[in-house]
């Protein structure tokens, strides 16, 4: 009997590495797990110790994914379990990873996405980031997308919040805003989705606030619906199940100003990515949250703040 083709990572032994899961780049299993090695300096503060979901594709992206949140069969120890209390009041075994042996595992199990929680196991009901998915019409130029991303990021300075972009690896942008653990769910969301009202009735032909896709033609959807309990954001640095296998990157700012699409970076841009400055580093300092003196000022009031 031939025995099968295994390779150990990160502590994690691999089946099948050389199964090909991105078909036009020639993307192995293991080239993911080690592309999960190179960049887990700095993708691990930001996933460690979140629940996650997983986007698996068993027979690589051009074939059946799905996506999962909640514990199955099969997975290896290092993906963890926690059990909590879901909205209806039931229980649920969800995952999350504590070191790079956790995502390395996940790779196992042909997971192509990691998708996070806005809080960690420590303190669920306490989030540490704001996230807005600016999510753009069919035909928008890159251009739109990114004006929109700066114009959000002057609102919440504005409001006294600093942010950070992310480029999606699809066509949208994250503006994600670090905060201190002292705000509640609740009061998150409505901060988010008054933001993203006011924006969209100040210019009601660049913006919306509504998933809708009959009303977004020619606009862009903020996405203030990733501030709830529950709800997920593609992790930094995770691979994307598209096209071109592209990275949902970290970015600065001054880069930012000069992308020309969300879905640029790939796998074998990582090394000179991580021997260069990391684009969030200044953030590590930040001490910001959401105060009440901003829900007034924004009209949270009005959406349960």
């Amino acid at each position: 009997m031939q025995r099968e083709n295994r390779e150990t990572i990160a502590g994690i032994s691999l089946s099948h590495p050389d199964k090909v899961l991105f078909d036009a780049q020639g993307l192995t299993k293991a080239d993911i797990a080690r592309h999960y090695v190179r960049v887990a300096e700095r993708m691990l503060p930001a996933v460690r110790n979140r629940l996650i979901s997983l986007v698996r594709c068993p027979d690589g992206r051009s074939k059946e994914c799905f996506f999962q949140k909640h514990a199955g069969r099969g997975f290896p120890k290092a993906v963890r379990r926690q059990e909590i209390t879901e909205k209806d009041g039931g229980t649920a075994e969800y995952l999350y990873v504590g070191d790079l042996a956790g995502i390395v595992a996940g790779v196992q199990m042909n997971t192509l996405e990691f998708h996070i929680w806005g809080s960690r196991i420590d303190s669920l009901e306490k989030p540490d980031r704001l996230v807005f998915d600016l999510d753009p019409a069919e035909g928008l130029a890159f251009g739109d997308v990114r004006q929109a991303a700066l114009d959000l990021r002057d609102r919440l300075e504005g409001l006294g919040l600093k942010s950070l972009p992310l480029v999606t690896g699809g066509k949208g942008v994250h503006v994600v805003a670090p905060l201190a653990r002292r705000t509640e769910w609740p009061q998150v969301k409505a901060f988010a989705r008054a933001v993203a009202n006011r924006m969209g009735e100040e210019e009601p032909e660049r913006f919306l606030a509504q998933a809708s896709k009959e009303k977004r033609k020619g606009r862009i959807f903020i996405d203030w619906l990733r501030n709830e309990r529950g709800a997920t954001a593609i992790a930094p640095y995770s691979t994307r199940a598209r096209q071109g296998a592209p990275i949902a990157m970290p970015v600065s700012w001054e880069e930012f100003g000069g992308l020309s699409a969300a879905n640029t970076f790939r796998i074998q841009d990582m090394g000179a990515r991580m021997t260069a400055p990391d684009p969030w580093a200044e953030a590590e300092g930040w001490r910001q949250g959401i105060t009440k003196t901003m829900l007034e000022k924004i009209g949270a009031d009005a959406y349960g703040g």
